[in-house]
């Protein structure tokens, strides 16, 4: 008997006939033999809608009452799923995050789990139960009594939730139901010749969640390396007569020593992220202290700083005393970046601010770079070749980023697609 957690995505969940499809799916695990707990996600759109009324009924709402409203799409999918397992003859119950309780730090919207009590869920699977829990809720840590408040784990928090609870049960693995059916080379709506993975490392399924892949939540991957949780990624959009998960060819996620040397691809996948905007100050004081300043409000305001460029001017074959500073940001957060920049010109000492959001990061990603050599220099080459010029580099162990201009995107994706070799039938 193997113990699964089984989560399922907005789009699995939008509408009776979807939740009566999972409730079938989840049969067929049970009917084989299997333990499960299923974690749901809110009907598609229904957190946006609710988030929509928060800020109507108040620009400064209290994150706290925020949490008891966005709390409630889970909640209601929840107790649907587990009345479709029932009518399909299976012993199901829901259970809310503060029923187990799911204990979580106190950061109302962006909330992180602490610790999950699973002697009740224990219990509960020991007697056949399926058990339904709601994804994206906890229950604030240390709280104990009747002033004990809900809390949400931020926008696809429901992943974390399902990462968490197979650890916490001590799950064989982690089915995560979705829209697509694995982890593909790069976007197949851009390069028809990407190809599913069989197995991506956690350190790679890190770094594409991080770059612009929308598969995962970037904090469940992180957890899952943490804690060695098996993660598959599959389709909830097959027929019923479709294998089950564990025969199912989905993308699995696991650690470095499992995937084995013989299957290590030098490069596993291609990113994009149009979601960035670049910021240049110019003359900008070259003096010790003075890139602290322009970083410094920035952390304040919790903005995160991506690619960082600096850039010496040389005049008569001597240094200046200034020196341009070049960034990136998320998109979203450009407005604010520019305000608090703004408001610190005189502290900084920069003479003017530009700013640009025609730009897109592509990223190649493998842990084979760890032991192979050139493979920056191939990115390099294969850009330059199409006369796509980059305006910034940062790299890591196992990935290396460079921001181009937005309208280069699909070409750069589908030519370092190629250059890689990833346009092979038997990729992954």
């Amino acid at each position: 008997m193997a113990r699964i957690v089984m989560k399922f995505g907005g789009t699995s969940m939008a509408g009776i006939e979807r939740i009566r499809a999972v409730a079938a799916r989840v049969r067929r695990e049970v009917d084989a033999g299997n333990q499960v707990a299923v974690v749901v996600s809110a009907m598609a759109g229904e957190t946006d809608r609710l988030v929509g009324f928060c800020r109507e009924a108040s620009s400064l709402y209290d994150p706290r009452e925020y949490d008891v409203v966005v709390s409630a799409g889970e909640q209601i999918t929840s107790g649907l799923l587990a009345i479709a397992l029932q009518a399909v003859g299976l012993k199901a119950r829901s259970w809310m995050g503060w029923q187990l309780p799911i204990r979580t730090s106190d950061g109302h919207a962006s909330a992180r789990i602490a610790d999950i009590d699973t002697t009740a869920l224990e219990e509960s699977l020991a007697r056949g139960d399926v058990a339904v829990i709601p994804g994206f809720q906890g229950l604030a840590a240390g709280a104990n009594d009747l002033g004990a408040r809900v809390t949400t784990l931020g926008r696809g928090g429901s992943d974390t939730s399902a990462v968490a609870m197979a650890a916490a049960m001590k799950a064989d693995r982690c089915d995560i139901y979705t829209d697509v059916d694995g982890v593909y080379t790069t976007d197949p709506r851009i390069v028809p010749r990407a190809h599913k993975l069989k197995r991506v490392t956690y350190e790679e399924m890190l770094e594409l969640a991080s770059v612009g892949a929308k598969v995962l939540q970037t904090r469940s991957v992180g957890l899952a390396m943490k804690e060695n949780v098996r993660v598959q990624v599959l389709s909830s959009f097959v027929d019923e007569h479709a294998p089950l998960g564990d025969a199912e060819p989905g993308t699995l996620i696991v650690g470095e020593e499992e995937l084995g040397s013989m299957e290590r691809q030098l490069i596993t996948g291609i990113a994009h992220d149009k979601n960035e905007a670049k910021i240049t100050l110019t003359n900008v004081p070259d003096k010790p202290g003075a890139v602290a300043a322009i970083f410094e409000p920035l952390a304040g305001a919790n903005i995160n700083v991506d690619m960082i460029i600096q850039n010496i001017a040389h005049s008569g074959g001597q240094a200046s005393a200034s020196t341009d500073v070049t960034f990136t940001v998320p998109a979203a957060d450009l407005p604010r970046s520019l305000d608090e920049l703004g408001r610190a010109q005189a502290a900084i000492g920069f003479a003017e601010l530009v700013h640009d959001t025609r730009v897109a990061k592509i990223s190649v990603v493998g842990v084979g770079m760890k032991s192979h050599a050139g493979v920056a220099s191939t990115m390099f080459k294969t850009l330059g070749e199409r006369g796509i010029n980059i305006l910034a580099i940062t790299t890591s162990e196992i990935k290396v980023s460079v921001l181009i201009e937005e309208d280069y995107t699909e070409l750069a994706v589908r030519v370092l697609h190629t250059a890689y070799g990833l346009d092979a039938e038997d990729v992954g």
